[in-house]
C-alpha cells in the first residue's frame, strides 16, 4: 500500500533538497557522533535510519519504549546491516537519573537530536497528563539541551510542530513554549528545529488506528470536517536531518506548501485507505450502527465507517506552519521554508514559568486551570480552544 497515494500525492516532497545536499550530508554524518533521543517513535526511527544509512562515526539511540527499540534494531539490521562506528541502544526515559548517568560517561557527541514528545491533543484532558506534557515537551528539552552543551555538541536539534504556530491547544502551546526556551539556550549552543505536518500512519495517529481497526475487525471513525497536511515517515526523517545538519542557529524548518502538499480530510483518507485494502467505505449514522455492521458488511467487501463533525477541545480550524510576524527565508531550499529567529525571549517570564511548575509539583496537587494560566502568562496571545469534549469520548 503506497502511503503517498492515500494522502493525495504521487511524488516525495524533499528529494530535490536531499539530492542537492547529499555530499554535504554524507560527509557530516560520516565524521560525526550522534545521540538520538526518542529514537523509537515513528519520527525517531525515520531520523535514525537517515543517520544510520550514512555510516556515522557513532550512533547512540535512547527511547522509553523497550519494544520499539527492539523493532528499530531489527529493522536496521534487516535493511542496512551494520555501520563501521559504534551503535548502542538504551531503553531510558530522558528525564531519568539513569539517563543522567549515561550522560556522565566520557563520550562526546557532535549532534544531539531530541524527537521525544507528548504529541496528542487528548493529553490535555486531565491535569496529570498535562503536567507530564510539560515535563517531556519543555523540561526534558531544556535538560537534554544542556547535556548536549556539556557533551561538546556542535548542534542541538528538537522537533516542534505546526500546532506551535498560533496554538489553540495545550500540546501546540507546549511546543511554542519549548521554542521560546530554546531561543535562550541558543546563546550557549546552536539549536535548530522543524515544524511538522501530520506524519501519516505514525504510531498512535488516527491513520495508524485504521490499521488497528481492520486487524481487530472494528469500524473506522474519522472527522469529516478536519483537513490536515501530511508527510510520510521517510519525509519526516529527511526534514529533521536537513534542519539538524544544514539549519543555522535558531532556524525552524518547515515544508513549503505547493501542489504536492495540500490539505486533505481524515474521512477522505479513510475512503482511499479502505479501497486500497479492497473494501468500499459505507458511512453509518451512529457509532452503534457502525459497530453492529462490521461482519455483515465485510462479507460483501464493504466496511462500516462513522464520519462526524469535530467538536473536541484543541482542534484547529486550519493548519499553518508560520505566522505573519515570523521572518521567512523562502530561497535557501527548494521544498522547505526557514523561519529565521532572533535571540529574543523574556527571561523573567521563562523563569516564572519554571518556578511555578516546580511550586505546583512540590504542593503535590494541581488543577488544569493552574497550568492553563501559566501557559497564558508566557503566551498572552494563546487562543486556547476549550469545548469541554475530548477525543477519549469518541470511538
Amino acid at each position: 500500500m503506497n502511503p503517498l497515494s492515500l494522502i493525495g500525492r504521487d511524488t516525495p516532497l524533499f528529494d530535490e533538497d536531499i539530492a542537492a545536499h547529499e555530499p554535504a550530508l554524507t560527509e557530516q554524518v560520516a565524521g560525526s557522533r550522534f545521540l538520538v533521543i526518542g529514537a523509537a517513535g515513528t519520527i525517531g526511527q525515520a531520523v535514525t535510519r537517515e543517520i544510520f544509512c550514512r555510516n556515522p562515526a557513532a550512533l547512540d539511540v535512547v527511547d522509553i519504549s523497550e519494544n520499539n527499540l527492539v523493532e528499530l534494531v531489527r529493522d536496521l539490521r534487516s535493511s542496512m546491516g551494520y555501520i563501521d562506528g559504534d551503535f548502542r541502544t538504551f531503553a531510558l526515559d530522558a528525564g531519568s537519573t539513569a539517563f543522567a548517568a549515561l550522560m556522565r560517561e566520557p563520550r562526546g557527541y557532535d549532534y544531539v537530536l531530541n524527537l521525544s514528545a507528548l504529541k496528542h491533543v487528548r493529553s490535555e484532558s486531565d491535569p496529570y497528563s498535562l503536567m507530564r506534557m510539560v515535563e517531556v515537551n519543555i523540561e526534558n528539552t531544556l535538560s537534554t539541551a544542556r547535556w548536549a552543551q556539556e557533551k561538546g555538541a556542535a548542534k542541538y536539534f528538537c522537533v516542534s510542530t505546526d500546532k506551535a504556530a498560533a496554538p489553540v491547544n495545550m500540546m501546540g502551546a507546549s511546543k511554542r513554549i519549548m521554542e521560546r526556551f530554546l531561543m535562550r539556550e541558543s546563546e550557549r549552543l546552536p539549536v535548530s528545529m522543524a515544524r511538522f505536518a501530520n506524519v501519516a500512519f505514525s504510531d498512535g495517529s488516527l491513520l495508524h488506528g485504521f490499521n488497528q481497526r481492520l486487524a481487530k475487525r472494528q469500524p473506522i471513525a474519522a472527522p469529516n470536517d478536519v483537513r490536515r497536511y501530511f508527510v510520510t515517515d521517510t519525509e519526516s526523517g529527511q526534514l529533521c536531518l536537513l534542519s539538524c545538519l544544514l539549519g543555522q542557529n535558531r532556524d525552524i524548518l518547515f515544508p513549503k506548501l505547493s501542489e504536492r502538499l495540500h490539505l486533505i480530510t481524515f474521512a477522505d483518507i479513510a475512503v482511499r485507505y479502505l479501497a486500497a485494502r479492497g473494501f468500499e467505505a459505507v458511512p453509518c449514522s451512529t457509532e452503534a450502527e457502525a459497530r453492529a455492521n462490521v461482519e455483515p458488511l465485510a462479507a460483501q467487501g464493504q466496511w462500516p465507517c462513522y464520519f462526524f463533525a469535530s467538536d473536541t477541545t484543541g482542534e484547529k480550524d486550519f493548519e499553518e506552519f508560520y505566522t505573519q510576524d515570523e521572518d521567512i527565508d523562502w530561497q535557501r531550499f527548494a521544498s522547505l521554508g526557514v523561519i529565521r529567529n532572533p535571540a529574543t525571549y523574556d527571561a523573567a517570564r521563562l523563569d516564572h514559568f519554571l518556578n511555578e511548575i516546580n511550586r505546583l509539583r512540590a504542593a503535590g496537587t494541581w488543577q488544569k486551570a493552574d497550568l492553563v494560566a501559566l501557559f497564558f502568562h508566557l503566551l498572552p496571545d494563546f487562543a486556547h480552544k476549550e469545548t469541554g469534549r475530548y477525543l477519549d469520548g469518541r470511538m
